[in-house]
């Protein structure tokens, strides 16, 4: 095995962003990024797998983990090792970035994508789903690994199915994702095995890698009006959500709630469709702010011009369909406007996401989310999220979102238990607090947190036994514990809740036999037996119950 990555002593082939060729001269091989540690081991997870016979893995990383680096070390290494790598987008605009990683990676790296130039012998294709379908080729190309990117998207096109089930059945299968949920019944369980994740967002945000957040919701009267407005596929029937979003009233509104709370800050807007999209930008433009529109039909030149300004400040804002939810990487952008109501999850952290980058060069401390859609008391805060787990057809994992509620005086969105408005210093009245004459108790988040957790505790032991004794699968209790708290429990607690502190034989042996009934009946690896086991009777159990 090699230390280094793949050499190139060759002229290589370059492409600008409009698709046209040209050669450059032979360059020094470019310094490849240096990981984050939690990068370092998430990679070092997935190997860990790998070596535990799965197949295919999830890799769960969100908005800020670093996508990127992650993905081009894996194919580093996987170019190293001299094997072959299929690197699979879902839109062409992500081909050209993909390639970006590759050459900071020093990669050599052919293409299956129309306009670009193909060379079967490279040992990394970046191949687009669209191009796939019409190309034949690939499906005789002998890959020993598929890279899916945007894994909730790729993997369930019909050229994902087909690489899986049918080209590249014996290949290990990764699909990289932020946001591992869908709508619908499939879910990403049910084509992978386990998988790999960053730190929660919450945790990189301490770590200082995510900007800090500030929520605001619109005032009542002037939200989308969602009475009326049908579903379709899970979401929002968009022909619907045109009437009930594109009205002037309320672009206006935003326009307004824009000046008063983020004046002259870098902002995305998140519309319906094209023409919702242009009368945002246009009423911005009446008021004097630079803004203009991108939707799927711009051309990718003009999209890295329209980035580029918005960057530069020549742009303050920039409103699109269905085009900056995902590729779009401008770290300088503040201020988020949601203004498409979604069911979606996915979709939802994605917008979010866009403005929760940090950017030390432009003294960026912060982002701030404009809410006019009502998504964020629907679907929760990305800092809701708790762990990242690998959802499937029978437990789709779409907790119900966190307690929110929204300040009367400023419009601020925050968690149902505070009591003062982060933002203005509003005081609910009504919220029950500690008093000793006419003094008031100021509990710390500390003491809080340790009384939640002594009410949640109870709140699993119970649960966790009966649905033990009523040969329920261990899932069920998770479920009843987030839809009670809005979050998941602490892995750590479970350990004793069933058979406590001093668990006899006979009991871990009936413990295992119940584990294993519900993993023949839901299709569970045997990985997830000695998970759930050791969950109970501590770390190492299982080996010493059963494996001497």
């Amino acid at each position: 095995m090699h230390n280094g990555y793949a050499h190139h002593t060759l002229a290589e082939t370059a492409t600008h962003p409009g698709g046209r060729m040209h050669l450059e001269e032979p360059q020094a091989k470019p310094k490849a990024p240096t990981l984050r540690p939690y990068q370092s081991q998430l990679i070092k997870d997935l190997y860990v797998e790998l070596g535990k016979g799965h197949r295919r893995i999830a890799i769960i990383a969100g908005t800020g983990a670093g996508k990127t680096v992650i993905g081009g070390k894996i194919c580093a290494d996987t170019a190293a090792r001299g094997c072959r790598l299929l690197f699979v987008v879902h839109l062409d605009v992500l081909v050209g970035q993909t390639y970006e990683k590759m050459q900071a990676f020093g990669l050599h790296c052919g293409f299956i994508k129309a306009g670009w130039k193909e060379d079967p012998e490279a040992p990394i294709q970046i191949a687009s789903i669209q191009t796939m379908a019409q190309r034949t080729w690939w499906r005789t190309w002998k890959a020993h690994v598929v890279f899916f990117d945007e894994g909730h998207t790729t993997v369930f096109s019909q050229v994902g199915q087909d690489i899986i089930y049918d080209t590249h059945p014996r290949a290990v299968h990764l699909a990289m994702t932020a946001t591992p949920y869908r709508l619908g019944k499939d879910q990403l369980g049910d084509h992978m095995e386990t998988l790999v994740a960053s730190p929660v967002p919450s945790a990189l945000q301490k770590m200082g890698f995510l900007a800090t957040m500030k929520y605001f919701g619109m005032p009542k009267d002037t939200q989308v009006d969602l009475e009326g407005v049908r579903s379709l596929a899970g979401d929002f029937d968009e022909r619907d959500l045109k009437n009930a979003c594109d009205r002037p009233e309320l672009v206006e509104r935003i326009v307004e709630e824009w000046q008063r709370l983020t004046p002259g800050k870098r902002t995305i807007a998140f519309c319906v469709d094209v023409e919702h999209a242009r009368h945002v930008a246009e009423a911005f433009c009446a008021i004097g702010v630079a803004a203009d529109v991108v939707d799927g039909s711009t051309p990718i030149k003009e999209r890295h011009r329209l980035y580029a300004a918005l960057g530069s400040g020549e742009l303050l804002v920039l409103t699109s369909c269905n085009v900056i939810s995902i590729g779009f990487d401008e770290p300088s952008v503040e201020v988020g406007l949601l203004l498409r109501p979604t069911q979606s999850r996915a979709l939802h952290q994605q917008q979010i996401g866009r403005v929760m980058r940090i950017s030390p060069a432009t003294g960026k401390t912060h982002g701030l989310i404009l809410d006019q859609a009502g998504n964020l008391q629907r679907l929760g805060f990305p800092e809701d999220i708790q762990e990242y787990r690998l959802p499937n057809r029978r437990e789709p994992g779409e907790a119900t979102a966190a307690p929110a509620k929204q300040c009367p005086q400023c419009n601020r969105l925050v968690w149902g238990f505070v009591v003062q408005c982060p933002g203005c210093g509003f005081q609910w009245e009504t919220e029950p607090q500690v008093r000793i004459d006419d003094l008031v108790e100021v509990l710390t988040e500390t003491q809080i947190r340790e009384m939640r957790k002594e009410e949640m505790m109870a709140f699993l032991q119970v649960h966790r036994r009966r649905s033990y004794e009523d040969g329920a699968a261990p899932t069920w209790t998770e479920n009843k514990f987030r839809k009670a708290f809005g979050c998941s429990p602490d892995v750590s607690w479970y350990q004793g809740l069933i058979f406590g502190k001093r668990p006899t034989r006979q009991e871990q042996i009936e413990y295992q036999n119940y584990l294993g009934a519900i993993a023949q009946r839901q299709g569970k690896s045997i990985a997830w037996v000695i998970d759930q086991f050791q969950q109970e009777f501590g770390v190492g159990s299982y080996q010493e119950a059963f494996l001497r």
